[in-house]
């Protein structure tokens, strides 16, 4: 069921109604009832394979916490293979589908759809057994609880991925109406569907109209739909966790924030540690940190080709963490290539540090520190939507075939981009994104200390910015093929 849908304007308020007129003892029923049926209104079979997760990491995480040391560690790496393994046939199989096993099993016909939010409920569920078996928290004794933190129907689809540590023991508290965060909840879903349904499939339109056909294109329309889909990704996937979160919110439940102005970064560092941050947090916490530990424990002397034997950690653990977090996207070149550039991006500004810090106190660039923070920006922002190209960009070919043609200047075509001036219009509702969210970090705080009459005339533009401004063609959010 998408947020942007009918189904869900109905779904939604019955649910929240039906939640606050039951007994706390039984609103994990209702909300597990509620998350089944958001969740097979998309493909309704694969309800089974998210069924399959939850009963394995429920048991695993029981069995894990009631052993001794030896078989906890053989339970943790087999449900961790076991989890993983899930992930790979559904998500990679048709990839692999005319590989020589898949011939050879008489597998090549079939065809595998990807499960709905697979990827986010994996991850959440690898990261709750680790915390069992490192005893940070204890293994969920109540098997529908647990179902209904793995399925819970804000976040099962598109995250944000939360740590059990943040989200289970939500369920046992009792949670009473309250009008304040009733109204917060409301304001911030109705920003989500301000940035997916104005901005987000507004840019779109152009996005994908050059995009789809890049051979008819060179030049500055490609400059112009890369830099329209970095703006569009994020309205578009910050969009859908403010939604998240609001719907959430409501009910008294506190997801974790995904995004902080990421585009406003002066490091790609810096990027990912606003962008997408709950997958960020997943990989630094459960990849980079223990690959960086097991690797500065390999390496003996301080310096290895005259190079500190950090920067070779660095090195290694930050290949790995993003070719893992390229895979987690998809198995295609495309996004190999985009998680091995920010890999890249990172191991470059690190092994370039000191260089850098030299130039700059040569040229003295600090004691202009708005000019040196602008640049900063400006270039992490191109880096970034130089990798978004691999992102966007339906195959490898393509994707090359934009960069060669990225800087001819030509201007051909520019005046036949469809949604041109809608899209330009977009831009602009998205600089009054960020200027909100700088200025005051969120638009319930701007509301909630305005006058009554300023409050209302915000609420009714945004309303009727949806609905005049709103592209209502049911489109997917992006990270849903995730």
């Amino acid at each position: 069921m998408l947020f942007n849908s009918i189904e869900f304007l109905i779904f939604f308020p019955v649910v929240t109604i039906l939640y606050f007129l039951f007994p706390h003892k039984y609103r994990w029923g209702l909300l597990l009832i509620s998350s089944c049926v958001f969740y097979i209104a998309y493909v309704p079979v694969y309800i089974y394979v998210l069924f399959l997760s939850v009963l394995l990491n429920y048991f695993a995480g029981k069995y894990i916490e009631n052993f001794d040391s030896v078989r906890k560690k053989r339970i943790l790496l087999i449900s961790i293979i076991a989890n993983v393994l899930i992930l790979v046939v559904f998500k990679y199989f048709n990839f692999f589908r005319d590989s020589y096993i898949t011939k050879l099993l008489s597998l090549s016909h079939l065809s595998i759809l990807l499960p709905l939010g697979l990827s986010f409920y994996t991850f959440s569920n690898i990261s709750y057994i680790i915390e069992v078996y490192r005893g940070n928290i204890k293994a969920e004794k109540h098997l529908g609880i647990f179902a209904a933190f793995v399925m819970f129907y804000p976040k099962v689809t598109q995250g944000p991925i939360e740590r059990a540590a943040n989200l289970l023991p939500q369920f046992h508290k009792e949670h009473f109406f309250d009008y304040k965060r009733v109204t917060d909840g409301l304001k911030l879903m109705m920003w989500g569907l301000f940035k997916k349904l104005v901005i987000a499939d507004r840019l779109a339109i152009s996005v994908n109209h050059i995009y789809n056909n890049p051979t008819a294109y060179s030049g500055v329309p490609f400059i112009i739909a890369t830099i329209f889909f970095a703006f569009q990704i994020y309205a578009d996937f910050s969009g859908y966790t403010d939604i998240a979160i609001g719907v959430a919110e409501i009910m008294g439940f506190k997801l974790s924030q995904n995004f902080n102005r990421p585009y406003s970064s002066k490091s790609i560092k810096e990027f990912w540690r606003r962008w997408h941050i709950s997958l960020s947090s997943w990989l630094m916490r459960y990849i980079y940190l223990p690959i960086a530990y097991s690797t500065s424990r390999i390496f003996k002397k301080e310096r290895y080709f005259n190079i500190k034997a950090d920067k070779w950690v660095y090195l290694i653990a930050t290949s790995i963490t993003f070719l893992i977090c390229g895979i987690w996207h998809g198995i295609g070149q495309n996004f190999i290539i985009w998680g091995g550039l920010f890999g890249f991006y990172l191991i470059c500004s690190e092994w370039t540090r000191g260089t850098r810090k030299r130039i700059e106190k040569l040229i003295r660039v600090k004691k202009y520190p708005a000019i040196y923070n602008f640049i900063r920006v400006i270039i992490t922002f191109g880096l970034v939507s130089f990798a978004w190209i691999f992102f966007r960009a339906d195959n490898i070919s393509n994707a090359i075939y934009i960069i060669k043609h990225l800087f001819c200047f030509n201007l051909s075509g520019l005046s036949s981009i469809n949604g041109k001036k809608e899209a330009i219009l977009a831009i602009v509702f998205m600089e009054f994104v960020y200027f909100i969210q700088g200025r005051y970090g969120s638009i319930r705080h701007i509301l909630s200390e305005k006058p009554l009459w300023i409050r209302w005339t915000i609420y009714y533009m945004l309303i009727l910015s949806i609905i005049f401004l709103g592209v209502f063609n049911r489109s997917k959010f992006i990270y849903f093929k995730f």
